[in-house]
């Protein structure tokens, strides 16, 4: 992603929401987006979807340019509800993915089963959403994403709605299914515990107009991460001092 401009137009007039964004992500990386609100973090990950177009700048996967959605990259949402279809089962819900990629129906089953049982689903299978738990769903949602085999896994504050300890055991599932897939993910998120619990590196994305990323961050703790790490105390306190402006900018909107 090199120089990438997002700007909107509307009645009440011109917003840069993006100015000269750069970053490259590396293969099987794990990569946290952080930020306060509006700082156009959300916008960032559309735009490496394909569902944004750029004002300027360039985006590419593999070499070739993004400018629409691609069987390469799928997006996970904070709201696990609105983004499965609700009329189908978990395994319908699953099945729908792979009709739309025309993915063999001959595979279909192995491929359902494959990904149920990674996201410990198999026995709900005949459930419709709305009989599952709010980390069931986001479990789904994971399965239906990954039974594609994309390449970049998209996640846009995925776990938010999830109460502390649904959202702590939904990291420690994140993270089992990354290293064990190798998958590119890149994870939208205000919460700097969350970033420093899961993330490879950490990019810092300043308060509009004209967001940037600031700073990426190595995050050297060896996995799993525990917040009474003394280097967990230590990251965490930097992160938040250099985004203290930022927050403040927000609040003050």
């Amino acid at each position: 992603m090199t120089d990438v401009q997002k700007v909107f137009d509307s009645a009440r007039g011109r917003y840069v929401a993006l100015a000269r964004v750069n970053v490259e992500i590396k293969d099987g990386e794990f990569l946290c987006l952080l930020g306060p609100s509006g700082c156009g973090k959300s916008t960032l990950l559309n735009i490496m979807a394909g569902f944004e177009p750029v004002t300027a700048g360039r985006v590419e996967c593999d070499g070739r340019p993004v400018t629409a959605a691609g069987q390469e990259r799928v997006v996970a949402f904070q709201d696990a509800g609105a983004a499965l279809f609700p009329w189908l089962t978990v395994e319908e819900n699953i099945r729908f993915g792979l009709r739309v990629r025309k993915i063999p129906k001959t595979d279909w089953d192995d491929i359902v089963t494959r990904y149920l049982g990674m996201v410990d689903l198999d026995r709900h299978r005949e459930k419709f959403p709305s009989e599952l738990s709010g980390g069931m769903r986001q479990r789904l949602q994971i399965a239906r994403a990954l039974a594609v085999e994309p390449k970049i896994l998209l996640m846009d504050e995925p776990f938010g709605a999830l109460d502390a300890m649904t959202r702590r055991r939904m990291h420690a599932f994140l993270l089992e299914i990354w290293q064990r897939t190798g998958k590119t993910i890149v994870f939208v998120t205000h919460d700097i515990a969350e970033a420093i619990t899961l993330a490879d590196r950490v990019a810092m994305m300043s308060v509009g107009p004209g967001s940037v990323i600031t700073r990426l961050i190595d995050i050297d703790i060896a996995r799993p991460r525990a917040v009474t790490n003394p280097r967990f105390t230590e990251l965490f306190n930097e992160i938040e001092h250099l985004l203290e402006p930022d927050l403040a900018r927000s609040e003050a909107h």
